[in-house]
């Protein structure tokens, strides 16, 4: 027992953090905000009530979308940093990892500073006046801003292991380069692109300050409709937003747990 008594302050954390927040998030799930009694109105109001499950459709799509737009990106953003040299691939993804973590308020910001109603760039090109960072379309492009880099992270690594011998043999054999994408390094990368998928979808469906930043309550989101449902916009309804939450959470498991078996087989 003695060597574990070391990881008792990262326990600790890990308790009061991460568990005891979990654990009261799932009991209020089955409570009434009013009363307290043990109801599971929370989750049938999520289905009956068209407003919650807009939100977590709206919340899909535009994480679907900035899923495959910032794989396909990362994608062709690595093919194209494997030409270079390796020290030009260090400070490139070096940016890389800045520019994944550059989310947030700061992020939001930045765009309306670059693309809000009187940003620099709509400034200097009038053709971008009839764009409005405030809508779906600029709230996507926030979106895939901060999906490419993320997804670059991670599949950077699996890429640089692609060989070139391999597409080399390929050519030899008289195949051409989509046979050898499609055949050889698609599947080598499988596990890759199906890991990247995972994380830039709950990384998207995560995203809170820079939604609510750009859009406040204007694009119906779940976490927009979470954080408004807890801190009360008009009233507080605490656990409701905590069934939105494990509704979220139970989600997540599920398409972990299929891509996983999916990814073993």
């Amino acid at each position: 027992m003695k060597k574990y008594v070391g990881l008792l302050p990262l326990i600790s954390l890990l308790a009061a953090f991460l568990i005891v927040p979990l654990l009261f998030m799932l009991i209020g799930s089955f409570q009434n905000d009013q009363t307290g009694a043990w109801t599971i109105t929370n989750y049938t109001e999520f289905f009956s009530n068209s407003y919650y499950y807009q939100a977590f459709f709206n919340s899909l799509l535009i994480t679907l979308v900035s899923c495959v737009l910032g794989l396909l990106g990362a994608i062709v953003l690595c093919i194209c940093l494997l030409q270079l040299s390796e020290k030009t691939q260090e400070k490139i993804t070096f940016v890389s990892n800045l520019a994944a973590n550059f989310a947030g308020i700061p992020l939001a910001f930045s765009f309306i500073i670059l693309l809000g109603n009187a940003g620099v760039l709509k400034l200097m090109m009038p053709s971008l006046q009839a764009f409005d960072l405030y809508s779906w379309w600029g709230l996507g492009l926030t979106y895939v801003y901060f999906q490419i880099p993320l997804g670059v992270l991670f599949l950077y690594p699996s890429m640089r292991e692609l060989k070139k011998e391999w597409a080399e043999a390929a050519a030899t054999l008289g195949t051409d380069s989509f046979y050898y994408w499609r055949k050889v390094a698609l599947p080598f990368l499988r596990p890759s692109l199906l890991t990247t998928f995972i994380i830039l979808f709950a990384n998207g469906m995560g995203t809170y300050e820079t939604a609510y930043a750009l859009t406040g309550s204007n694009v119906n989101l779940l976490t927009v409709r979470i954080a408004s449902l807890v801190s009360g916009d008009v009233f507080a309804k605490p656990n409701m937003g905590s069934a939105l939450a494990v509704l979220f959470g139970l989600m997540m498991v599920t398409l972990m747990t299929v891509v996983g078996r999916r990814e073993k087989k």
